[in-house]
């Protein structure tokens, strides 16, 4: 039986011949294939801005850039997350605060959040963890109350919605940044890649010269540099896999759906459901972007994830709790800070969930944790 990742990418053969198009083409750099993706990208975002780099993890540093936060400045966001949401937060000199988690949703607890806030808050990172959105209304409610600029790290959450405006509009008082990413794992792939949604009072064209060495280019040939800038743009060969992944997005997300539905049948009907700490059922807002369970306790996860292996199944762990590693302990995080997120770090394992899965597999899968959990 073929191994079962816990997620691959779907590329089609038309996304492969346009890639092998603009190969042939001799413009094979920053183009206008990456033109065309970021005015389809501005259209699926309600008509706001948007400016494509070669990472995700880029986008957040850059929009922590425009929105002046520095030296001695805090931001706050969730310890359940991959290291580059805090990572970018301590490049720019800043400080990351985590604040602790909901336990039903597994993102930030937005009370939590109102607590840890001091002088020194210039911004929040919030995570919508799995593709599941975090409450758009509260998060800007809070913002707006408290003067914050928000940086939504929405990089697992194209596709979803929050009541029914997508994720990337504008919410409250549109000076959120939104951060999307491209990795190969995502719901929509470059490669690598990710793409920043830009608030009204952020001039598009100095991201333009922020994305590439902060570069000035003039009719005449000739060029100025005012600012450092970054080397981060996209190349139109990925520019060309992410305009084929677009138009699949909502075959994607709707058969994401489907996939998440028939484990909570199949959990339950196994058994599972509360021996393992499932997900919130979501199926009108939330793009599925992974399908997390808890390890009940009693149950070693890195035994469990060596038992799906030996039955061809993979697995992965989508967060250990961010503030209990090394740079962040030298930080003067500890243990019990935060600790739903702590605890939930421990045990979370994500199963497979990708739209070229057969039902059949999802059902693999629950058969295997059985065997492996109620034995």
């Amino acid at each position: 039986m073929d191994f079962l990742p816990f997620t691959r990418p779907s590329i089609d053969e038309e996304t492969i011949a346009a890639v092998a198009d603009v190969l042939r083409s001799g413009w094979i750099t920053t183009g206008p294939k990456c033109q065309q993706f970021e005015a389809e990208l501005s259209a699926l975002c309600g008509g706001r801005p948007v400016k494509v780099f070669n990472s995700g993890t880029l986008t957040l540093e850059i929009a922590l850039e425009l929105a002046g936060i520095g030296h001695g400045d805090e931001v706050i966001t969730s310890p359940l997350t991959w290291a580059a949401t805090a990572n970018v937060v301590v490049k720019r000199g800043a400080r990351p605060v985590f604040a602790d988690i909901d336990p039903a949703t597994r993102m930030l607890d937005l009370a939590k959040v109102e607590a840890a806030i001091t002088p020194r808050t210039k911004a929040i990172i919030p995570v919508d963890l799995a593709g599941l959105p975090l409450d758009r209304d509260a998060l800007y409610a809070l913002a707006t109350r408290h003067k914050l600029r928000v940086i939504e790290d929405a990089a697992q959450s194209l596709g979803a919605n929050w009541n029914g405006t997508p994720i990337g509009q504008a919410f409250g008082d549109s000076s959120g940044f939104v951060s999307f990413s491209f990795h190969a794992n995502k719901n929509l792939t470059t490669c690598e890649g990710g793409a920043l949604v830009l608030p009204p009072d952020v001039e598009p064209a100095k991201v333009d010269r922020l994305r590439l060495q902060g570069v000035q280019r003039f009719p005449d040939g000739t060029l100025d540099v005012d600012m450092t800038g970054h080397k981060g743009n996209l190349t139109d060969v990925a520019a060309a896999v992410g305009l084929g992944q677009l138009k699949r997005l909502d075959e994607f997300t709707a058969r994401r759906r489907v996939l998440a539905q028939r484990y909570f049948v199949a959990l339950r009907a196994a058994g599972l459901a509360q021996l393992l700490g499932l997900p919130l059922e979501d199926f009108t807002q939330s793009n599925w972007h992974m399908f997390q369970v808890l390890v009940p306790a009693g149950h070693d996860r890195a035994a469990l994830m060596a038992g799906l292996k030996e039955q061809g199944i993979g697995s992965g762990v989508h967060y250990p709790a961010l503030h209990l590693t090394t740079l962040y302990r030298r930080l003067g995080w500890q243990e019990g800070d935060c600790p739903v997120a702590e605890d939930i770090g421990r045990r979370i394992l994500t199963l497979p969930l990708f739209p070229a899965m057969a039902d059949s597999d999802v059902d693999r899968v629950v058969a295997a944790l059985a065997t492996l959990l109620l034995r």
